[in-house]
């Protein structure tokens, strides 16, 4: 009978991504770059969130953009027009971007003249969720017609969250979602994550956010 090697795997098989996740963003915080990745599902309306932020925040910081997908570069061309720095990343059918693909990323995009790179995460509620890019804070977008019972279906992704916007309120009266609700189900998930109902579309709510990203970045810079 053939003698068979049996190896016990007992380390996180994320651990040697959280170590090159600790070790960018220290290299960022060196720099004074704050990095902050952004995640939802398709359709939820990340990049028009995103145009609104830079729009609001673009006469006070120098900002730059990672657009990841699996495809395309349309959402890279929407966020070139507002005036910041931005690149698209292609993760060849991977659902997520990890540390070492983010740093590849930011070493693409330059950063020696940014304040703040926001990575545009690939659009799911899975995988994006599993993977420390080295980001300084994470941010997820729940649109109100996904519905307000998303944080029990998808715990990690709101665990992780330190702030959560609720975006297209401007459609709330049209779908059967209970805002309150959907705070409470938040809370029992992540009680210490931030949650700012917004409309893209209109810009109901995009300055209380907006205000929140521009104190964490000069925080950080300073700290």
């Amino acid at each position: 009978m053939k003698d068979v090697r049996v190896i016990e795997v007992k380390k996180s098989v994320f651990e040697s991504n959280d170590e090159r996740a600790a070790l960018l963003r220290k290299d960022l915080k060196d720099k004074g770059v704050f990095l902050l990745n952004l995640m939802s599902s398709p359709g939820a309306g990340k990049t028009t969130t995103l145009t609104r932020t830079i729009e609001q925040l673009k006469d006070d910081l120098r900002i730059g953009v990672m657009e990841a997908d699996i495809d395309s570069d349309v959402d890279a061309i929407t966020i070139a027009d507002t005036g910041a720095k931005a690149i698209q990343l292609h993760t060849g059918g991977m659902c997520h971007l990890d540390a070492d693909m983010t740093r590849q990323g930011i070493d693409e995009l330059d950063d020696s003249d940014i304040d703040l790179v926001v990575l545009e995460n690939v659009g799911n509620l899975v995988c994006p969720a599993e993977f420390d890019t080295g980001a300084v804070k994470n941010v997820m977008i729940l649109s109100v017609p996904e519905g307000d019972d998303k944080p029990l279906k998808y715990p990690l992704m709101f665990s992780v969250c330190d702030v959560v916007l609720i975006n297209k309120i401007d459609v709330m009266e049209y779908f059967d979602f209970d805002i309150e609700q959907c705070r409470e189900y938040i809370r029992r998930r992540n009680p210490d994550a931030k949650v700012i109902p917004v409309s893209a579309k209109t810009g109901e709510g995009i300055l209380e956010w907006t205000d929140w990203l521009k104190n964490q970045v000069i925080e950080w810079k300073e700290a």
